[in-house]
């Protein structure tokens, strides 16, 4: 239950500064995406914020033997750059870039219940569950190919 409260808390406090960042508002997202024409560097401090706080509580947070809500780290363990990460990006980055909303903004935006928001929220419902079939289908040709090339080893 503790560690529900703080999930809840740090959600909170992580939506209360995209709301005062003024990160939900689409325009001055796509302002900030804009460095030709109406560009707003306002997001980048916001950003800098982020990372600085980042930079400065992971290692002080990693030096533990395990975090104090949960029984070990959860850290990714891929570290490579691979086409799978550049394309994700790359579809990221459109979406955002075209919608004026990544997904914490957007979550915290559906507060305002109107029907730009909504289909927002239902377009990246919906993209996520296609890629997730279609990520799915590539692993299990890749497995079955492996598979393919192991047996023809053997024989």
């Amino acid at each position: 239950m503790i560690s529900l409260l703080a999930a809840l808390a740090a959600g909170t406090l992580f939506g209360l500064g995209l709301a005062v960042a003024g990160m939900i508002d689409p325009a001055k997202v796509i302002n900030f995406l804009d460095p030709l024409g109406t560009w707003d560097p306002s997001l980048a401090f916001v950003m800098g914020g982020g990372l600085l706080v980042n930079a400065i509580a992971t290692p002080l947070i990693m030096r533990r033997k395990t975090p104090i809500l949960a029984e070990f780290f959860r850290t990714p363990s891929k570290q490579q750059i691979d086409k799978r990460l550049i394309i994700g990006g790359v579809l990221f980055g459109a979406g955002w870039g075209l919608a004026g909303y990544c997904p914490g903004p957007m979550i915290t935006s559906l507060s305002f219940a109107n029907s730009d928001i909504i289909t927002v929220v239902g377009a990246y419902i919906v993209g996520t569950l296609i890629a997730r079939t279609l990520l799915r289908a590539w692993e299990r040709d890749q497995l079955t190919e492996k598979q393919r090339a192991e047996r023809s080893c053997i024989e």
